[in-house]
């Protein structure tokens, strides 16, 4: 199993406590993303919002690019996987960005590909939103895009969104960045099976993880790609005691409807297709990060971790809070004894 982990760009991820001692920052995350590489982490996941969904669309947000540019030069194993929704980003001036960043780094930036989901913030920002499956369209034709730059030179496009007129990205990649995405729509995951390398999925039970990677594996098999990665979400709280673990879970779940994410989240909820009823857990923590059972002592932390490990999982992108101290705890609990 492979570590990533959220980069606290939001200052939490948990919208029922105010203050998780970790700030949105740049200070905080060098010093965070440093200190993960000792402690084993194999990969950051640095979102991109331009409002906070989080705290409040008034409290600070880091912005995801400038941010990965700065880690990729401070850092020396992290991947940096990095969100990007095409409906904000010229994929040509794109392409050259993440070229760049990616050489600075040595080869270790991903895309996480994301078709946004808020209306409301690209209103906010006057910026272009599609309708659900439009999304997917405009994703598709925003990675042609990227990936002719990256391995053509020149490079023409002429499609129904992008005109690229003998375009070059020079340098290229150190080496061609992985293209993650998400989504449970059938247009989404049409999409994901012809053009990325690697499915990423919201937290749930193992049995339906595991049904989601072979709807994908039949998918990419039918397309004719290599074989593609599985990634997760999953919030993870690790104590000495179930009993101390559940009074954590019990703490940050009391709901505190007085929250300015509430109504951010609740736009959310209406913009997606959800496979199971609307819960306090799912507020509380966000990409239903709760449904995987992360909860516990390191025993049943491991073990619950190897069942995703036996659906398919190759990759957990945990958040925790607050973040360093529970990263530190996770990773000597958790990462280092599966590793020894």
């Amino acid at each position: 199993m492979r570590y990533g982990f959220w980069a606290p760009v939001f200052g939490g991820w948990l919208r029922n406590i105010v203050d998780e001692e970790m700030e949105a920052s740049w200070d905080y995350t060098r010093r965070l993303c440093v200190r993960a590489e000792e402690l084993g982490y194999d990969l950051t996941l640095i979102a991109e919002l331009n409002l906070n969904d989080i705290k409040g669309v008034d409290q600070p947000a880091l912005d995801a690019w400038s941010t990965a540019a700065a880690l990729a030069a401070v850092t020396r194993s992290l991947e940096l996987m990095v969100a990007v929704r095409p409906n904000f980003h010229h994929p040509a001036l794109l392409a050259r960005q993440a070229a760049n960043i990616d050489r600075i780094s040595g080869g270790r930036l991903s895309l996480n590909v994301v078709s946004s989901w808020w209306a409301e913030e690209a209103k906010s920002y006057g910026l272009t939103f599609d309708e659900h499956d439009d999304r997917y369209g405009r994703t598709s034709e925003w990675l042609d895009v990227v990936d002719g730059l990256w391995s053509q030179a020149p490079f023409s496009h002429e499609g129904a969104r992008y005109r690229i007129d003998n375009a070059f990205c020079e340098p290229k990649p150190a080496h061609r960045p992985t293209f993650y995405a998400g989504g449970e729509s059938e247009a989404a995951k049409a999409m994901i099976a012809r053009q990325c390398d690697a499915y990423v999925m919201h937290g749930d039970a193992p049995d339906v993880v595991a049904d989601k990677i072979a709807d994908m594996k039949r998918r990419r098999a039918a397309a004719g790609g290599a074989p593609m990665t599985f990634g997760m979400a999953a919030y993870a709280i690790v104590r000495d005691t179930e009993a101390e673990a559940r009074a954590e879970l019990d703490r940050i779940t009391t709901l505190d409807p007085t929250q300015p994410g509430f109504a951010n989240f609740e736009q959310w909820l209406s913009g997606t297709e959800l496979e199971r009823e609307f819960k306090l857990q799912e507020y509380s923590v966000s990409n239903r990060g709760l449904r995987p059972g992360l909860v516990g002592t390191p025993d049943q932390v491991r073990d619950r971790i190897a069942e995703y490990e036996a659906a398919g999982v190759d990759l957990l992108l945990l958040q925790m809070s607050p973040q360093h101290s529970e990263m530190e705890r996770f990773a000597q609990a958790v990462i280092a004894p599966g590793r020894h």
